[in-house]
């Protein structure tokens, strides 16, 4: 399990004064400052997190250390990391994406299929990309329990009961 999760995402500046457009990734949006400090996937920059106001499709917010426009600009892209531990424990049938991906994924008769490649989410439910051994694509699998019947992530596994021809034969 990764001991950090992705919580948001750096869409670029907002205004002039060192704001930056602030996507979050969290269930309650604006509790991504709850989670702060926040730091960048290398670990490198550290940022405290002031929200200023809600905007089109996220937050204006402050981030230490950021002075102007130019520094806000510089992390367009950069995507925001919180440790495990500050963030809430899940229910039962709840998981964090950093959890899923690279877990190893089964059929329903046991035969290992591949390993989940990352978690897609496009506006309706999730979708689980896997990857297949011999494999150059990947292939997308709806993250339901009809198709997914089994996630158990202490043991590493994912079964799955796909839709008709969604495997390649």
């Amino acid at each position: 399990m990764s001991a950090r999760i992705c919580v948001g995402a750096i869409a670029g500046a907002f205004g002039v004064q060192g704001e930056v457009r602030l996507k979050s990734f969290t269930a309650q949006p604006d509790a991504i400052e709850d989670y702060a400090p926040l730091e960048t996937e290398d670990g490198a920059r550290i940022f405290e997190v002031e929200i200023t106001r809600a905007i089109k499709q996220g937050f204006a917010a402050r981030l230490s250390g950021l002075r102007n426009k130019e520094d806000a600009d510089a992390l367009k892209g950069v995507r925001l990391y919180a440790p495990r531990d500050r963030l809430p424990s899940l229910p039962d049938d709840e998981f964090y994406h950093a959890d899923l991906i690279g877990l190893s994924v089964f059929d329903t008769g046991g035969a290992e299929i591949g390993k989940v490649h990352a978690v897609q989410n496009h506006g309706a439910d999730d979708l689980l990309e896997l990857k297949l051994p011999g494999h150059s694509a990947t292939i997308l699998l709806p993250f339901t329990l009809t198709a997914v019947p089994t996630v158990d992530v202490t043991a590493g596994r994912i079964v799955i009961d796909p839709p008709e021809g969604t495997l390649p034969e």
